[in-house]
């Protein structure tokens, strides 16, 4: 599951790659509260989209805690989306989390079989443990995209977001046993509008689509 992602683009990206979803993006909070970040982790405060409470069909982007304290006082970054279904309500709802890439770890294990599909053999461990590998994922082509996530009112913490996970596609699957749930232009405006069911669009992407590369 996704623990750190990147969002590195200007409030001119964030425009220029929102006319695709054919809706109006209200900025009332102000545009200027959005730096270029290459790491954005668990408790950070972050850019969400959100159907705007004052103009219908409308979007609006706000900055928001990613998580909130679980029962157990654990942050809830991630929310299985797995058959269910989200509703747009005054306290709580959809929302997109506009990234440009999100990270995946693995342990050496992991790498050393990745390493034996490729070379048919697997070099000696060293003695010490090394650091998990990261890898950075993106979408070849767009400047931008989305992950789909549930926003709501913590009495905690107050108005804050998570991301919503499902199966991993053939992308993801050979880095983590679950992936966060990613969505491009055609699908943002049909997401927050509540329109579409959570359960067409909680799915993987096709093979092929996320790029990959090792950034450590």
């Amino acid at each position: 599951m996704c623990n750190e992602y990147a969002r590195r683009i200007t409030p001119e990206q964030l425009r220029a790659g929102w006319g695709a979803a054919d809706a109006k993006m209200l900025f009332p909070e102000g545009a200027s509260n959005m730096p270029e970040l290459a790491s954005i982790r668990i408790t950070d405060a972050s850019l969400i989209l959100r159907a705007s409470p004052v103009e219908a069909g409308a979007a609006e982007a706000v900055t928001r805690r990613w998580s909130w304290p679980g029962p157990r006082g654990k942050p809830v970054y991630n929310f299985r989306s797995d058959g269910r279904e989200f509703e747009n309500k005054a306290t709580s709802g959809r929302c997109l989390i506009p990234a440009d890439g999100f990270y995946e770890y693995t342990d050496a294990a992991a790498e050393d079989a990745a390493a034996a599909d490729l070379f048919g053999a697997v070099a000696a461990k060293p003695a010490k443990k090394q650091p998990k590998a990261k890898w950075e994922f993106s979408i070849p082509g767009l400047d931008w995209f989305c992950i789909a996530g549930l926003w709501r009112t913590d009495p905690a913490v107050g108005e804050a977001f998570t991301m919503l996970t499902t199966e991993p596609g053939p992308d993801i699957a050979p880095y983590h046993d679950r992936q966060i749930v990613l969505l491009t232009p055609p699908d943002y405006a049909r997401w927050l509008s509540g329109e579409a069911p959570a359960t067409d669009l909680c799915k993987p992407l096709p093979a092929g689509t996320l790029a990959v590369k090792r950034v450590r």
